[in-house]
């Protein structure tokens, strides 16, 4: 769910202002898992921009203190959120801990990473959210550490409707700075993509994982 238009909207035209999103609907990418897709998107690259990445991280402070009032601890999904994670833990002078994908296979064989305390609540920074299952794997790690999920906070979220239903399954209170919507609404906006480009993408939407141009 997003929270705010202004900020969905402002987030969307950064990350295409950088080149963090692209938008190809007439050469679509390649994802892993074997989907052809309109859009690309790698938020890592926020972090290269200083005045960008202040941007974020403030508009997810806000939206942290508004929903959750202030956790005990932060923590990103590695990899992609490490980064931010780190800056907003900062900003609101919290602990910060990261989660693997899995526990690694020497020394501590830790996967969380960081030092925490059972029955902490934290609130989970992702960078972008597309089915939402690497983020629920995160989410049963520190839950099997019975650490206290309050929500989960992404800078982008492509809005399937898998997602919102797996992370209702989980009981994860889930939102996020941006998302696809709002990408094309602001797009569009700004003569990023044409109107015939904005109804390919829209469509992409719909069903991705059978989407050809």
């Amino acid at each position: 769910m997003v929270l705010d238009k202004y900020t969905a909207k402002k987030t969307a035209e950064l990350l295409l202002q950088i080149k963090a999103i692209k938008l190809s609907p007439k050469k679509p990418f390649k994802w892993a898992s074997g989907w052809n897709s309109p859009i690309y998107c790698d938020n890592r690259i926020i972090l290269s921009h200083p005045k960008i990445r202040i941007f974020v991280r403030e508009q997810m402070v806000k939206q942290i203190e508004k929903l959750y009032g202030k956790p005990d601890i932060i923590a990103g999904v590695a990899t992609g959120a490490i980064g931010i994670g780190m800056l907003v833990a900062d900003l609101m002078n919290l602990p910060f801990i990261y989660i693997r994908p899995s526990s690694k296979k020497h020394g501590r064989k830790n996967q969380i990473e960081g030092q925490f305390s059972s029955s902490q609540k934290v609130v989970v920074i992702e960078d972008l959210i597309s089915t939402g299952n690497s983020s629920l794997m995160a989410i049963e790690a520190l839950r099997s550490e019975d650490l206290q999920l309050k929500g989960m906070l992404s800078i982008f979220t492509y809005g399937f409707e898998i997602s919102y239903k797996n992370f209702e399954k989980r009981d994860v209170d889930f939102h996020s700075l941006s998302s696809y919507d709002f990408l094309l609404e602001q797009a569009l906006e700004i003569n990023y993509i044409s109107n015939n480009e904005f109804k390919i993408l829209k469509e992409w939407k719909k069903n991705p994982s059978e989407w050809k141009i």
